[in-house]
């Protein structure tokens, strides 16, 4: 047995045995658009795994992980989501800061904030997005001044996932005063929990409150938590972005995979996988589904031989448009009835829930538009759009 298979063997049998008892009740809680469900318990969970060495598995056996081969990690999140295992409440922390501060970090601030990373005791959120600036990162207006010993951060980030629930949050602000555009940005590690930190949860067509305003009026940070040089948070923060779209999003595809065969089932129980029209529309799912996972399959080989190619850019595009159609399918397969809540005030099923809740998908991380536009420039060289 190849060390991949018995790495593989090994988190199965781990799974199959930890996820009952308490934990049982968690099989498949907590998923997108469902964000709020029984996050207590399943905080609980992460901190399970934890102490049995099933956080950060990639990350370097110094830093508490595992230091598994990238082909362990993909055997990890395929298990864990074919367990149907539930949702992670410190993905952010684990699959996008952890790895940053490993590459741009000083050792004080991977001794200060990685420990408590891979215990899932302190929680983080990602502070990028701005009213004004969405996709349109360099756009950002968030200033911070360096007093003293402190960064002091003012200005407004929103569309903040679980800021209500963290205690930190990494945030691009605008350091250098009168810098435009990507120059001139720092990256840093601002603590929630002080004066000057407003957090307000967004109602979401889903009726949750996953994304939230986080408003800084004067809030501070040690000078230390600043990840990079000053000025160079551009270049840190799409370092992130980098890792943001790695080895989970195997995972992701299960979950995906198992959204498309429990619709299969759905059509052929109430007969509309007898519309040749349907049919040919799960068809062509269950094609985008292997298309999707081919294409991460050789971005993933891309960044292991230290060279992402341009699958890297349109992963996220191609994805977000797959899972957007498969909620307007399953609204089709549901037909009228999918019209209707199934009681007061706001009662959803999974298929409302899904149809919902994917239409973020295709905005959040960057819109469609601002991908086709990075794909047209960055990666086929075409002229840039015309700006004002």
């Amino acid at each position: 047995m190849s060390s991949v298979e018995e790495f593989r063997a090994e988190i199965r049998g781990w799974l199959a045995a930890n996820l009952t008892g308490a934990f049982a009740g968690l099989r498949g809680r907590g998923g997108p658009g469902r964000e709020h469900e029984v996050f207590a318990e399943r905080l609980e969970w992460e901190r399970h795994m934890a102490a049995a060495g099933w956080t950060c598995v990639g990350w370097p056996e110094e830093y508490g992980g595992r230091g598994a081969s990238l082909e362990q990690q993909v055997a990890f999140h395929e298990e864990y989501a074919l367990a149907d295992a539930p949702a992670r409440v410190n993905h952010i922390a684990e699959q996008l800061l952890g790895p940053t501060l490993i590459a741009f970090g000083t050792p004080g601030q991977r001794a200060r904030f990685l420990p408590p990373i891979v215990a899932a005791e302190e929680l983080w959120c990602q502070g990028y997005s701005e009213p004004d600036a969405g996709s349109d990162l360099a756009n950002v207006r968030t200033r911070a001044v360096h007093e003293g010993d402190d960064w002091v951060v003012t200005g407004q980030k929103i569309w903040t996932s679980l800021a209500h629930e963290s205690q930190w949050c990494f945030v691009v602000a605008r350091t250098e005063p009168g810098s435009q555009r990507h120059k001139g940005l720092s990256y840093l590690l601002v603590p929630l929990d002080q004066p000057g930190v407003g957090i307000r949860p967004i109602t979401q067509l889903t009726g949750t409150s996953e994304f939230n305003e986080v408003f800084f009026d004067g809030a501070r940070t040690r000078a230390e938590h600043i990840v990079g040089a000053p000025g160079d948070g551009w270049r840190v923060a799409m370092a992130t972005l980098g890792f943001e779209r790695g080895v989970s999003t195997l995972g992701q595809q299960v979950g995906f995979r198992r959204e498309l065969e429990t619709l299969i089932e759905a059509a052929k129980r109430n007969g509309s996988a007898d519309d040749p029209l349907i049919r040919d529309r799960l068809a062509r799912a269950w094609t985008g589904l292997e298309t999707i996972r081919c294409n991460a399959l050789r971005m993933l080989g891309g960044v292991a031989d230290g060279a992402p190619g341009p699958e890297a850019s349109i992963g996220k595009i191609f994805w977000a448009t797959w899972h957007r159609e498969l909620g307007e399918l399953a609204m089709d397969v549901c037909g009228a009835g999918g019209m209707l809540a199934a009681g007061d005030p706001y009662d959803l099923d999974d298929w409302q829930r899904l149809f919902l809740f994917s239409r973020s998908d295709t905005i959040y991380a960057g819109s469609n538009e601002i991908q086709r536009n990075i794909i047209a420039e960055r990666v086929l060289g075409l002229p840039k759009e015309a700006r004002p």
